[in-house]
């Protein structure tokens, strides 16, 4: 498996919302490659207030959206593109798809999402207009007819050392339904043996958080001055990795692809602890290296902390790489191996 010169000098339109710097780091990717990669945000701003408008009131913002779109548009005429890649589909218009594909004739639409559409709809109103599209939910795949392809780990984690360990535990992620609750339980169940934790807790905005804390009873655990507003970079995750033996991973109750954590952990070489029974089915489940809870009821052993971590395949470790995931989207790789585990 390996992309090669297969996108050496094509042209990608990608769209992607800026999280945690992995935008940033699919375009150097893809370049890494030979190609010319022009990316736009799907939002027409960053700041907390588009954040939070766009997922509580689209409709307030989608005058901008549209002017946002329509420059792109005019920006990106006169560029003959190979691909358009659209990572997640939370914001894009469908009138710039129909418009884009009378503009690019000979263009491939590449639809991705790595949220579920439980969680965003808007995208499987435009599934339509692409050629290929995939998603790293499962029964999302099988629902909408569409491929299944997990999330991958970037190269930097592949080169984590092990270290002293400043922690035994960490926690990272978005706050949203009851992660504060069973982060908190493992927090307390690590302090009474002795083990050290860290979490760290993201809002999209504090516009959000206080609609949240309004209509889902869930935020009203959070503890609001435990919440940061700034998403970690790249680098600080890395780091924190670095200091740390064991990866608590919380997903979403309605969501059932697997985390950003469980791949970064796979890449690090580092064990996890996970509240998503999927984990069981794929093939590098290994139960020495992954501890799975019931978010209802949450039991831990010591033994777990106490035996080191048992490598993988090296093909498993190449398949779960960024590599390995631009291949199956980009190249239509692998598509039945993916497919199997929907």
């Amino acid at each position: 498996m390996r992309i090669g010169s297969q996108l050496l000098n094509k042209n990608i339109l990608f769209f992607s919302v800026q999280t945690f710097d992995l935008e940033k780091e699919i375009k150097r990717k893809l370049e890494s490659f030979g190609a010319s990669v022009y990316y736009f945000d799907e939002r027409p701003a960053n700041n907390n207030f588009s954040k939070g408008i766009i997922r509580i009131k689209r409709s307030l913002y989608q005058k901008k959206i549209d002017a946002y779109y329509k420059a792109i548009l005019e920006k990106t005429k006169s560029v003959a593109f190979d691909y358009l890649f659209v990572n997640r589909g939370e914001v894009v218009p469908a009138f710039f798809l129909e418009e884009l594909r009378l503009q690019q004739p000979d263009c491939i639409f590449l639809f991705y999402t790595w949220d579920s559409f439980t969680n965003h709809h808007h995208p499987t109103t435009i599934l339509k207009y692409f050629d290929r599209k995939a998603t790293f939910d499962p029964k999302d795949a099988i629902k909408y007819d569409i491929g299944f392809r997990p999330l991958f780990y970037l190269d930097r984690y592949k080169n984590i050392t092990v270290d002293s360990s400043e922690y035994d535990v960490l926690f990272l992620g978005t706050a949203h339904s009851d992660r504060y609750r069973i982060s908190s339980a493992v927090s307390k169940w690590a302090e009474q043996k002795g083990l050290r934790m860290f979490s760290y807790y993201y809002m999209h905005g504090r516009l959000v958080y206080f609609y949240k804390r309004l209509f889902d009873k869930t935020f009203k655990q959070f503890d609001y001055r435990k919440l940061s507003f700034t998403s970690l970079k790249t680098d600080q995750i890395v780091k924190l990795y670095q200091q740390s033996k064991v990866i608590l991973d919380i997903n979403h109750p309605n969501q059932n692809g697997l985390t950003m954590r469980t791949f970064e952990a796979i890449g690090a070489k580092r064990k996890m602890i996970t509240t998503n029974g999927e984990v069981v089915k794929f093939p590098f489940y290994n139960e020495n290296n992954v501890c799975l809870i019931d978010r209802n009821d949450i039991v831990l052993k010591d033994e777990f902390f106490r035996s080191e971590y048992q490598p993988l395949d090296d093909e498993l470790y190449e398949k779960l790489s960024i590599e390995g995931w631009l291949y199956n989207v980009f190249l239509n790789g692998e598509e039945s191996f993916w497919n199997s585990y929907r």
